[in-house]
């Protein structure tokens, strides 16, 4: 029997600023280590010295160059790499990991029940004694957020680290996320999205934190913060019309089209 979305109490989920994320894959490797250490669901590793090694990880960075389309009285600058527009190509990090949605469509297409989001805080988990590795959830995820672990046969994903946040055991600062608590630059930040006046509640609000490709439903839980202004009053959409926060307006097809673009094109 299919599990199907609940009201939860809690919203518990991850803020994201990428003005400040230099992709240098710490929460990447922080993750990997905390969820194969015998604290989470260990994740494995296929020829991992060979040439052709792979695996699963619950958390991944991609990197891309922005270059916004051309403006009026602006000449392209032919670098001899790529076509751009100068003073406004920017290199932004993204880093990608599940978004913990409200109505997440990997668990009203879970044939087991084995897909299910938490009452009491909205964290979405895989009970793997029930998952068969069908993997229609990870084809339901508009994300790509999901991990088929090829050798116990099962999906994986990000927990929350479910194992650390609620662990008595480690002291209080260290009951956050293992990716928050090993961000060097403060790019990644946990709470409570149902308080207003959580950290990551305010934060969201203060700088616009966006939903990731919005028009799926999903109503995602993470927010991501796009990069600030530059000084001269442009975003890196180039110049795209503003919101009242002084970002664009995903309908330009400004960071957010970008963005929606640019994990499109990641398949």
């Amino acid at each position: 029997m299919t599990s199907l979305p609940r009201k939860t109490d809690k919203k518990l989920g991850l803020v994201i600023d990428l003005d400040v994320c230099v992709g240098c894959h710490a929460c990447v490797v922080s993750c990997k280590e905390w969820n194969t250490g015998g604290y989470g669901a260990p994740l494995s590793d296929q020829n991992p010295y060979g040439s052709d090694p792979s695996g699963a990880w619950l958390n991944r960075v991609h990197t891309f160059e922005v270059v916004p389309q051309k403006q009026p009285g602006r000449q392209p600058a032919d670098t001899g790499q790529t076509i751009g527009y100068h003073g406004d190509a920017r290199i932004v990090h993204f880093p990608k990991s599940c978004l913990h949605c409200e109505d997440a469509p990997c668990v009203t297409v879970c044939p087991t029940g084995a897909s299910y989001k938490r009452a009491e805080d909205g964290i979405v988990l895989v009970n793997e004694d029930h998952c068969i590795g069908c993997g229609l959830c990870a084809w339901s995820c508009p994300y790509g957020a999901r991990e088929m672990d090829a050798d116990a046969g099962v999906m994986k994903k990000c927990t929350l680290c479910v194992d650390r946040i609620y662990n008595e055991n480690i002291e209080e600062e260290d009951r956050v996320p293992s990716c928050v608590r090993t961000c060097p630059a403060n790019a990644r930040h946990f709470g409570d999205f149902a308080d207003p006046d959580s950290n990551v509640s305010k934060m969201s609000k203060d700088r616009g934190g966006m939903d990731l490709m919005p028009e799926q439903g999903t109503k995602p839980v993470n927010k991501y913060l796009p990069p600030r202004p530059r000084r001269d009053g442009s975003t890196n959409s180039g110049g795209a019309a503003k919101t009242n926060a002084g970002l664009p307006e995903p309908e330009t097809g400004g960071f957010l089209g970008w963005l929606d673009g640019a994990l499109e094109r990641l398949g």
